[in-house]
């Protein structure tokens, strides 16, 4: 099995009982090895009193990219913190990408970065970027049987 397909098995798994993201009308979109992507559509019930996407559901969507992310190598991976920065206000019928991206992976540790836009290539535009911080737990693993095979 390629880290590839581990990454996509390890999704797979994860996704069946990610209930948060699953209502959050959040997609998964791409997996591969330290790398994920997901996408939503913004819809009026994940707006804030202004009108704009709630800073939360958006912290939300690039965390479900970062912990893809961080487990894609099958090693059971939680965050540890994360920081965002949004530049700019997603609106109602906006579509979102947030793309995850192992920048270290050592031992217990890693650091993600995540861009989250509006729009698709080449007229994207971004609306936050997500720096997580991974911790992963000592002999512990998101599908076990992948490593008895």
């Amino acid at each position: 099995m390629t880290p590839d397909q581990k990454a996509r098995a390890v999704a797979d798994a994860m996704w069946a009982q990610d209930r948060a993201s699953q209502a959050l009308g959040l997609r998964l979109v791409d997996v591969r090895a330290g790398t994920a992507s997901l996408s939503m559509t913004v819809k009026p019930d994940h707006c804030n009193g202004f009108g704009i996407l709630h800073g939360g559901l958006l912290a939300a969507l690039a965390d479900s990219a970062f912990a893809f992310a961080c487990n894609s190598a099958n090693a059971l991976t939680v965050a540890s913190g994360f920081d965002i920065d949004i530049v700019r206000s997603a609106l109602v019928g906006d579509e979102l990408t947030a793309r995850a991206v192992a920048e270290h992976q050592g031992g217990r540790s890693g650091v993600y970065d995540v861009t989250v836009t509006r729009g698709t290539v080449p007229n994207e535009e971004l609306i936050a970027v997500f720096r997580g911080r991974a911790t992963r737990l000592k002999d512990r693993f998101v599908v076990p049987d992948l490593e008895r095979s």
